[in-house]
């Protein structure tokens, strides 16, 4: 059974940063690329950022030189770490490994004031 524990959100003002972690298990983590999404009110769930499992990264083009995104297999847990945030960041953060579409974790709220 996939658990997948976002962490990290909170308030921020524009021009803050924050880290999301994002702790998975019942998965080979280190085999699975693993993804971010978000999903702003009233709008669809999109991806944010992919990591492969050897490390290859890929980000939504709203979020390019922003965020980054890592990972550590050691402790099975993928990481988004997000700088000049502005109000159109503001949504709720999942993490997923790519290949289990199904399977979502609570997310972690992440809302920026201007």
């Amino acid at each position: 059974q996939v658990r997948l524990v976002e962490s990290g959100g909170g308030l921020v003002q524009a021009g803050g940063s924050l880290r999301l972690s994002c702790a998975a298990s019942g998965i080979i983590f280190s085999i699975n690329a693993m993804d971010w999404y978000r999903q702003a009110p009233g709008k669809q769930r999109e991806l944010v950022a992919r990591i492969t499992g050897r490390g290859s990264t890929n980000y939504a083009d709203s979020v390019k030189g922003r965020f980054t995104i890592s990972r550590d297999n050691a402790e099975n847990t993928v990481y988004l770490q997000m700088h000049s945030l502005n109000v159109e960041d503001t949504a709720v953060y999942y993490c997923r490994p790519t290949a289990y579409v199904n399977s979502w974790g609570q997310g972690t709220q992440v809302t920026v004031s201007s």
